[in-house]
């Protein structure tokens, strides 16, 4: 059998210097393990970092959409925070004109979380008009709400938040636009009262349930809370100064 090393690298040194970067020692004892073990380590690695990023968004992205149940909890969630939101801003009607700056500011905080559940109510709908097995399986509302109620409620929602924002922009404390915002609460009162009466005792019902997912709405209705809360912060200058136009025009700075 011919001799695999050339006679050249043996008078050299060369053969010697190779093997023994080849015969590397290690526990097992066989030649080259160690550099092959760390290589298999690290390639490892890599397939697990790569295998673990796409599980775990696919699995986030499983929780967040949960369903039509998970959907129903997350509508649940935001309008019980919108109930105790719109009870805050009742309260400051009952005594609107000393309490402009506090109707103002919970107003602006209503905003964000109108729009989270006005979004998680649209994508049921999406999905049950689009023919999505599970929405559709778990039926659509009752024709009242569904047809009249749900609409009035949305309509007059926008308009009510809209014509206050442009007061707050604007700073006036009469003319049309406050006779808008008005009109818009006088529909809006009513619809709402008979969509909450409807819909409370599946609101406490659907609350406690531990449905997979149920931290990360939680942490998505604080997550709108806090922007709305940032967004009354910034507009509260505006909102001093709408106070301001609302009292003196009433006259209470004469005094």
């Amino acid at each position: 059998m011919p001799d695999p090393v050339p006679d050249t690298a043996r008078r050299s040194g060369a053969w010697h210097l190779t093997a023994r970067k080849c015969q590397t020692p290690n526990l097992y004892g066989v030649p080259g393990t160690k550099s092959l073990s760390g290589a298999r380590h690290r390639i490892s690695q890599r397939s697990h970092r790569r295998r673990w990023f796409p599980g775990t968004v696919s699995r986030i992205a499983r929780q967040l959409r949960g369903g039509s149940d998970g959907n129903e909890q997350l509508v649940v969630i935001a309008g019980a925070a919108l109930l105790v939101a719109l009870a805050v801003e009742g309260a400051t009607i009952l005594h609107i004109r000393s309490l402009m700056t506090v109707h103002v500011f919970v107003g602006v905080l209503l905003i964000p979380i109108v729009a989270l559940k006005l979004a998680a109510t649209g994508w049921r709908a999406l999905r049950y008009y689009g023919g999505d097995e599970e929405y559709v399986r778990r039926g659509p509302p009752h024709p009242f709400h569904r047809m009249l109620v749900a609409p009035i409620v949305a309509l007059s929602t926008i308009t009510l938040l809209a014509t206050g924002v442009a007061l707050m922009v604007t700073g006036q404390a009469h003319g049309p636009i406050v006779g808008l915002h008005k009109a818009s609460f006088v529909v809006w009162f009513p619809a709402m009262s008979v969509h909450v009466l409807a819909r409370l005792r599946k609101l406490l019902s659907r609350l406690p349930r531990p449905l997979p997912g149920l931290g990360l709405r939680v942490a998505a209705v604080c997550a709108v809370v806090v922007a709305g809360v940032g967004a009354a912060v910034l507009t509260l200058p505006a909102a001093n100064h709408l106070q301001d136009r609302v009292t003196s025009h009433v006259g209470f700075d004469d005094h």
